[in-house]
């Protein structure tokens, strides 16, 4: 058996220790960043299945509120 690996010089060993944690770092952003894309996409598929009448509705958000107040004299 060859002592090539065992007798491993030590900066040999912290770059490849530093390049395994940036592949392991990398993956878990691919991992988070497909996870993302993947509820995304879900979402966009529930809205397709949805009815016409649901996307003509009027938005919530421009909701105007007429308030109506009679000032009475004192």
């Amino acid at each position: 058996m060859s002592d090539g690996y065992f007798n491993e010089k030590p900066g040999r060993a912290l770059r490849s220790w530093a390049l395994y944690q940036m592949l392991a770092g990398a993956g878990w952003g691919l991992v988070f960043t497909v996870a993302i894309a993947a509820i995304g996409l879900a979402l966009w598929g529930v809205s397709l299945l949805l009815p016409e009448e649901s996307k003509q509705a009027p938005s919530p958000y421009n909701s105007s509120i007429e308030v109506v107040a009679t000032v009475v004299p004192v």
